[in-house]
């Protein structure tokens, strides 16, 4: 496991979930928000994303979570695993708002300097987690579906799914011979 793709709609556990395989495995962690946001939250234009998801999907080890999914099927065809976490939206919605509260007016690992959780994007950001629940995910079954045969495809859809996840990693590291199996 070199390159490893990582989608899900907000507040699945993209980042969490990034984090926590980057510690186990030593590969480096891209956040689709680093490549998204400026300091300040000053969105970049859809061609600087673009070209700099490309820099990242060049490169030999990564794990790269999260949208622009312009480049999904470019990341896809160099990935030799994709994560989705698909989970509900009563969920999602429950931790995007902790998350807002809890770190209300400090930025999280996974941003840029300077882009501090702030109640005013709360809203705007409820709307579009809302209206495009059916869609996103339609997009994401899509291209879980359209792995090429070198990419395993594992579908998460609890946190036990995630633990388990993680433990047959550590147990593949430690010499057992059966990762996980693809859920496609």
């Amino acid at each position: 496991m070199q390159r490893v793709m990582i989608i899900g709609q907000p507040g699945s556990g993209k980042s969490t979930l990034a984090r926590r395989l980057g510690q186990c495995t030593g590969l480096p962690v891209v956040h689709i928000d680093k490549i998204h946001w400026q300091p300040g939250w000053v969105e970049r234009t859809p061609e600087e994303k673009t070209r700099l998801c490309h820099e990242v999907e060049a490169g030999e080890r990564w794990i790269f979570e999260g949208g622009h999914s312009t480049t999904w099927s470019n990341r896809l065809a160099r990935a030799d695993l994709l994560l989705w976490i698909d989970r509900g939206l009563a969920l999602r919605l429950y931790r995007v708002l902790r998350r807002t509260f809890s770190q209300r007016g400090s930025t999280r690992a996974d941003l840029p300097e300077n882009c501090p959780e702030q109640l005013r994007n709360l809203p705007p950001f409820l709307r579009y987690i809302w209206t495009s629940r059916h869609s996103a995910r339609r997009k994401m079954q899509r291209l879980a579906g359209s792995a090429p045969s070198h990419c395993q495809v594992v579908r998460l859809r609890s946190n036990r799914d995630v633990e388990r996840f993680l433990a047959s990693l550590a147990q593949h590291a430690n010499g057992a011979t059966e990762a996980t199996p693809a859920q496609r």
